[in-house]
């Protein structure tokens, strides 16, 4: 079989990184230097990387950030935040996510709770985590929509199997009795079985009242609350700018 046959054959089974290596290697003489085995090494590498990265790619795109350039790597450690850098790296392990633990991110209004949330979603990531990020108001939307169209359950499935959700503008407002039970499905499906992050300018005390019995709340409560980190990001009273500003996002 001719080299040409091969690619042919390797695109046809979708292995074009590995066509277009070997089509390299046929033009260039100094690979005519190397082994079977070593030829053979650096073909598989490349097609292995690219199927990787395509994957991250992949699942990144699906994680629908809100702020996808977010990075651990530059959070601000401004000593007004008082937030913990050994605390923070800890959790950028993901261990927490095999653990099934969850997380809450709390602070003001243009703290950095979201820009916080998604560095650590991109960290998941990138240990290949299926993640998504939604905003509580268009994850209450999402449930009226699958309810409509008579596929409620399999979104509550889908919901179920996202190893990290992250839930952003969590308890902002009121709910009414059919949110809260929508809500209680969803955190019970996933008690112990997945990690949600939850980004919210109320400390968990401030949740009850926003539920619209007192029941649904403590059911709620209690699988969250006795099973979470929590990261509390304080105001920096010594800089004026917001984090959205700091981070150059837009207001």
């Amino acid at each position: 079989m001719t080299n040409h046959n091969t690619i042919d054959r390797l695109k046809a089974m979708k292995l074009t990184t590995m066509a277009e290596a070997l089509e390299t290697q046929t033009q260039d003489a100094s690979y005519q230097t190397l082994s079977f085995e070593e030829r053979l090494g650096i073909l598989v590498d490349l097609e292995y990387t690219s199927r990787k990265n395509n994957r991250l790619n992949r699942i990144i795109r699906q994680a629908n950030f809100d702020q996808p350039n977010a990075s651990l790597t530059d959070i601000n450690y401004s000593s007004g935040r008082q937030l913990d850098k050994g605390v923070i790296t800890r959790l950028g392990s993901c261990q927490y996510i095999e653990e099934h633990h969850n997380l809450m991110i709390l602070g003001a209004t243009g703290a950095g709770k979201s820009y916080l949330a998604c560095a650590f979603g991109m960290e998941a990531c990138k240990q290949f985590y299926s993640v998504r990020y939604i905003r509580l108001p268009d994850l209450l939307n999402e449930i009226i929509i699958a309810k409509a169209e008579g596929t409620y359950q399999k979104y509550i499935k889908g919901i179920k199997k996202t190893q990290l959700l992250i839930i952003d503008e969590w308890m902002l407002v009121s709910l009414t009795e059919t949110e809260s039970r929508d809500l209680l499905e969803i955190v019970h499906a996933r008690h112990k079985r997945a990690s949600t992050l939850f980004c919210s300018q109320f400390a968990p005390i401030g949740w009850h009242s926003k539920f619209s019995e007192g029941t649904i709340a403590d059911a709620i409560l209690d699988r969250i609350v006795h099973d979470s980190h929590v990261i509390q990001i304080h105001s920096d009273t010594t800089n004026d700018k917001s984090m959205r500003e700091f981070y150059g996002l837009k207001k």
